[in-house]
């Protein structure tokens, strides 16, 4: 078998892949590829390197044999060599931090991990301006439990939400909970949905709220109406509207009169 046949068997058998191996020699993956080609040979510091790296005698790797030889390899260099492996950073630095990191417990820029914090964060746990995860927090989040100013997940929490439960200032979602909230159930001060409990203002198939707007039905304390409204209707609702709503909520009041 010829030098570059046992390399390519070695690689393999010990799950690098091209890329990785020529990382830990500081050699370029085509490099690599050329020696597994024999289209070029590595140099002898090379070979004594992916001897100690592979657990092989360099008799194997020079001479026309398939039999391994009986090197023994340092546990704790093999431990070092795997673990630079799994986790790789980049050596220029933004704000201090790695241009990207990926590793177990991720910090960077670019952060992916298991649990990852950076401006851009991607982990099952993450943190970040912009993240991606399981539980994923930061200021556009999106994950299965989301937390973020722009929050998207299955349950998001936030200012904006969207999600299959959301809870925020504006809700959207199957089961939304918010001042404007938009669902199939929606709760909040105004609400709009299928089912709609408002404080002040809902409008949906069935509506319940001081102002209810309803298809099928409508449960209003001040003002109630099923079916399409008139144009007086509406300008009774905004009057009531500018006497009901306290201040806190003027820009909530606001948005609500643009869709009327």
């Amino acid at each position: 078998m010829a030098l570059g046949d046992k390399l390519s068997k070695l690689r393999k058998e010990n799950n690098f892949t091209q890329e990785q191996l020529a990382s830990v020699l500081g050699v370029s993956r085509q490099a690599i590829s050329k020696w597994e080609s024999n289209m070029t040979f590595p140099e002898t510091d090379k070979l004594i390197r992916m001897s100690e790296l592979f657990q092989c005698s360099l008799d194997y790797l020079l001479k026309d044999t398939e039999e391994t030889g009986g090197w023994a390899q340092n546990d704790e260099e093999v431990s070092y060599i795997r673990k630079r492996l799994r986790e790789r950073k980049s050596e220029k630095t933004v704000w201090g931090m790695p241009l990207w990191h990926i590793g177990k417990s991720a910090r960077g820029f670019i952060a992916v991990g298991f649990n990852a914090r950076g401006v851009i964060a991607i982990g099952l746990k993450a943190k970040g301006f912009i993240s991606l995860g399981m539980l994923s927090i930061g200021i556009i989040s999106l994950g299965m439990l989301s937390i973020g100013l722009l929050s998207i997940g299955m349950l998001a929490l936030g200012i904006l939400t969207a999600g299959c439960f959301s809870v925020g200032v504006l809700a959207a979602g199957a089961i939304s909970l918010g001042v404007i909230s938009l669902g199939a159930i929606a709760i909040g001060d105004f609400s709009v949905g299928a089912f709609a409990v408002g404080k002040y203002v809902a409008y949906g198939d069935h509506a319940r709220a001081m102002i209810a707007v309803g298809e099928s039905q409508a449960v209003g304390k001040v003002f109630q109406k099923m079916g399409e409204l008139t144009a007086q209707e509406i300008r009774t609702i905004k009057e009531l509207l500018d006497t009901m709503i306290p201040t806190y909520l003027l820009w909530a009041k606001e948005i609500v009169k643009l869709f009327l």
